[in-house]
């Protein structure tokens, strides 16, 4: 599999995992507008040429966001078409924003799982439970929360949510959660709380959910990463993830 096939797989895969029940076809480009916090699921991603004019597509799809009190957004990544499309949003003044760099583990054979930090054990979380966590987490409103939890059990590719928790009085030190997709497996969802960073939880939070992942059939696994957080990114790289491509969104909304 050349390494251009296995990016593109990726991609899919991240789609399918990241499907929100509010999602709509539109000549080319799959529409999506869940008022959850992900903006994978509440923008554009154009994966096809179609044949309606850029302008009119646009008008259409500013219709869609409207009506779900949304800002215009659009995901552009190496596989986006037509390939000009981010230059032609960029002439008609829409900014960019929020560069995130897709990284690959193309082999998960030799990866082993880290210790959990002592006093502490491995929770697994139902979807409900774990949407409520990290909306607790990054502070999110209820609509963010129930949209989280509403497309992680409508999701069509399945999630598998767990936290390294403190024995003694059940802080959480890290959670995050696994979609597997045939032999690909996405890690969503990591965070670890401000006070509890720079010892190691993350690392061994990931390293188990691959494991897990690999014990149930996943050979590779792939992430998405805000390209400035250099803490993340340097986890990943430690765990065997190197960059694959990169993407940008492009919208209407004030900078």
């Amino acid at each position: 599999m050349t390494e251009l096939t296995l990016l593109s797989r990726i991609e899919d895969a991240g789609l399918n995992a990241s499907a929100p029940p509010q999602q709509r076809w539109m000549d080319g480009w799959l529409v999506r507008f869940s008022p959850g916090k992900a903006k994978r699921a509440r923008c554009i991603n154009a994966v096809a040429d179609g044949r309606l004019p850029l302008a009119h597509k646009l008008r259409l799809a500013q219709a869609v966001f409207d009506e779900a009190g949304l800002p215009l957004v659009l995901r552009i990544t190496p596989f986006t078409q037509p390939a000009g499309l981010d230059a032609q949003l960029e002439a008609l003044g829409l900014h960019t924003e929020d560069d995130t760099r897709v990284m690959a583990c193309p082999s998960l054979a030799a990866l082993r799982a880290l210790p959990l930090p002592a006093g502490s054990r491995w929770q697994p979380m139902d979807s409900d439970a774990f949407a409520e966590l990290i909306g607790d987490l990054r502070g999110s409103p209820p609509g963010q929360r129930q949209a989280h939890a509403q497309r992680l059990a409508l999701s069509p590719v399945p999630f598998e949510a767990y936290a390294i928790v403190r024995e003694d009085d059940g802080a959480v030190l890290a959670c995050g959660q696994f979609a597997r997709e045939a032999d690909l497996v996405g890690l969503y969802d990591v965070f670890t709380p401000p006070e509890h960073r720079g010892r190691g939880h993350a690392a061994a939070l990931c390293s188990r959910l691959l494991v897990q992942a690999r014990e149930a059939g996943a050979a590779t696994g792939y992430l998405q990463v805000e390209g400035d957080n250099t803490a993340a990114r340097r986890v990943y790289h430690r765990l065997g993830f190197a960059d694959g491509y990169s993407y940008h969104y492009r919208t209407t909304a004030a900078a």
